[in-house]
């Protein structure tokens, strides 16, 4: 195939995310395979309209089922709320098509392995969206984790802080429901926590956390795009079924030790996205905010000049950054999902499953359902009970 002819269910935050991401790829990356953007999909059609004349989209369809069985798609993107991801992934498979799937694969890790088996019956290619493993500075962690240059691990702490949902008239919008998002901050923040950590760490063996719901109800909402909503204080109200915070310890299977915050109540943190990993030879350290830094400490440099150190990750020499500006010109969130667009891209071509997969996606949630599981059971759980 000349291009990859893309359908794509869901139309909001993520749409957008994805959208602009397939748009940039023929510019920027000539090279690899060119997404064709054929058709998308969502349930209100005048919104639908305009986001597919907004975003550059061929065609659209409200239906999603139509979308999968047509022939002129190759692949299915997934960025619908979390409790259809199943459903429509599943139906893709058996239609044969290629599948990009946002995160949490899924609303529990029974329905998570029931997608990936079902993909690998197909024989498609299936990748799961953890857009944050794709921050060059975040592949630089990567590269001297896996060159030895900070040593033996001993500690990974990450946090995934927000502050969206303090004001407890912010209406109730489904990503505080639980049959609709599967879980709140623990699976909306907390995995790619969790991803981060398994991606430059290694599996983990055993979790212990605790929760809270700090706000029980809110008032119903009117309307929802993405993180905002509307809605009357004095409407209605509903409960909300999923938690506001989430924090866990973890023993990973290598030996080290972990704790992972996850919550949506930290007044003046916007997207804080952090984590910090400290071996025998080193330590690096990486926030979001400040997604083209990271810093890095080794322990042998001159005890003089010993302290944590600043790169800026825009250099040719760092992952994808050749492909962007000169050195200096930073990137941000939206060039993430691009990168992981090239992996998809390329994966296909190359006919060879992507990473992360749907396999990352079974590991994310058996790790989310241990914490759950801890959580209800006051002890420690290991990753193993949930087999």
């Amino acid at each position: 195939m000349s291009n990859i002819r893309i359908g794509m269910i869901g139309y909001k935050f993520m749409g957008k995310a994805h959208s602009n991401a397939y748009r940039a790829l023929p510019m920027f990356f000539p090279n690899v395979k060119r997404p064709q953007m054929s058709v998308i999909c969502g349930r209100d059609a005048a919104g639908l309209e305009q986001a597919r004349a907004q975003f550059g989209w061929e065609s659209a369809e409200t239906d999603w089922r139509k979308l999968v069985e047509r022939e002129d798609i190759d692949v299915v993107d997934i960025n619908a709320p979390s409790d259809a991801h199943k459903e429509i992934a599943i139906a893709a498979a058996k239609a044969g098509k290629h599948i990009f799937c946002e995160k949490p694969l899924a609303l529990n890790l029974a329905d998570s392995v029931e997608m990936l088996n079902e993909a690998e019956k197909a024989g498609v290619k299936h990748m799961v969206g953890f857009n944050y493993r794709f921050a060059p500075a975040v592949q630089l962690a990567k590269k001297l984790i896996e060159e030895g240059r900070i040593g033996q691990i001993y500690h990974f702490r990450g946090f995934f802080l927000q502050d969206w949902i303090v004001d407890p008239s912010f209406p109730l919008v489904w990503r505080l429901q639980k049959e609709i998002a599967g879980s709140g901050s623990h699976g909306d923040l907390g995995a790619h926590v969790i991803d981060m950590a398994r991606f430059l760490v290694g599996e983990f063996n055993e979790v212990i956390g605790m929760s809270e719901t700090f706000v029980k109800e809110r008032p119903l909402p009117t309307a929802m795009t993405g993180l905002s909503a509307k809605g009357d204080k004095d409407a209605p109200k509903g409960s909300v079924t999923v938690d506001d915070a989430t924090l866990f310890l973890a023993r990973f299977a290598n030996g080290a030790l972990g704790s992972i915050e996850a919550t949506r109540f930290a007044p003046g943190h916007r997207c804080t996205n952090s984590f910090e990993i400290n071996g025998s030879k080193g330590s690096i350290k990486f926030d979001f905010e400040r997604v083209n830094e990271l810093e890095v400490y080794f322990s042998d440099d001159a005890a003089d000049v010993q302290g944590f150190r600043r790169v800026l990750a825009t250099d040719a020499a760092h992952a994808y950054s050749e492909n962007w500006w000169p050195a200096g010109h930073t990137i941000g969130y939206e060039h993430t999902f691009t990168h992981e667009m090239v992996e998809f891209m390329n994966a296909i071509a190359e006919d060879r499953q992507p990473i992360p997969n749907f396999v990352d996606g079974v590991e994310c949630q058996a790790v989310l359902e241990a914490v759950d599981k801890s959580i209800e059971e006051r002890r420690w759980v290991s990753i193993s009970e949930l087999r």
